[in-house]
């Protein structure tokens, strides 16, 4: 039986914007890159996407974002950049030559004194989250504890290269919402995810800048990619991938519910089409 013409639409526009070619995972490589570069790598491309939005309700990175420029006037060459250097990451590895560049260049364009520690450590924990949550939420299947543990290693690794420094809140305490940053020692990814819902829940708030970097994204990635007739639903189609809190930090109202309803149909024929494709594998 055929979709109707409209659910097709919106499936393929959730389908999320091109990145440049991603590396093939080495055999040797973990089960976290797997995941993102080949098992759901369409999954982990909108779930990266929508870590990059989150970090939007951040009012100080926010600031940082939009005065560069280029996310506002070009978010979606913005974004793609952003993708090819995360899965440079996560299919070769921190320490590999290719992983070394990139770690490089995150420093060198990170080092300047409104990008905190603090700055740091979130956007990471959003690219690092992010796309496990959606898959875990959208995808056919759930995140098995294996690739949970690879995505936390990575994680830890990336945090070494880029130089965050360490402070008393790795001490495994389970009141990681006082720190300054960082996620305790030995707790794993959800120490990651505790630490950055404390984070949210104290420096979320709306701001200029996160509005005009929203308006940017939610036009400029999904409003390319719906047919002429539905590009005036990208906010709304963009809306309705967003939580309460971010949508409260951005000044987002909530989609329509027949918004909501079309993309959860198209998302969950992606997860169906993604299930289809393993059982014949």
């Amino acid at each position: 039986m055929r979709e109707p013409r409209e659910l097709h639409e919106m499936r393929e526009t959730l389908e999320v914007p091109e990145t440049p070619e991603t590396p093939e995972v080495p055999e040797a490589r973990d089960a976290f890159a797997r995941l993102v570069l080949d098992t759901m790598h369409e999954e982990s491309k909108l779930g990266l996407t929508l870590g990059f939005v989150r970090t939007f309700g951040i009012p100080g990175i926010a600031e940082v974002l939009a005065g560069t420029g280029r996310m506002t006037g070009d978010p979606r060459t913005r974004t793609k950049a952003t993708g090819a250097a995360m899965f440079t990451l996560i299919g070769r590895g921190v320490e590999s030559p290719e992983g070394r560049r990139v770690v490089e260049g995150l420093r060198r364009i990170h080092d300047r004194p409104d990008i905190t520690p603090d700055h740091m450590r979130y956007v990471l924990a959003c690219f690092t989250v992010c796309p496990l949550r959606f898959i875990d939420d959208h995808g056919h299947r759930a995140v098995t504890a294996e690739e949970r543990d690879a995505a936390y290693a990575f994680h830890v690794s990336l945090s070494d290269a880029l130089g965050l420094p360490e402070d008393e809140s790795e001490s495994g305490s389970e009141d990681v919402g006082e720190s300054t940053g960082g996620n305790p020692a030995g707790a794993g990814l959800g120490g990651v995810e505790r630490w950055m819902r404390a984070y949210e829940s104290r420096h979320f708030a709306p701001s200029p800048e996160g509005g005009a970097l929203w308006a940017a994204a939610s036009k400029g990635l999904l409003g390319r990619r719906l047919p002429r007739p539905l590009a005036g639903l990208a906010p709304a189609v963009a809306a309705s991938l967003l939580d309460a809190p971010l949508r409260t930090a951005l000044h987002v109202r909530r989609a329509p519910a027949p918004v909501r309803a079309l993309v959860t149909l198209a998302l969950r024929a992606q997860a169906r089409k993604g299930r289809r494709r393993t059982a014949t594998a």
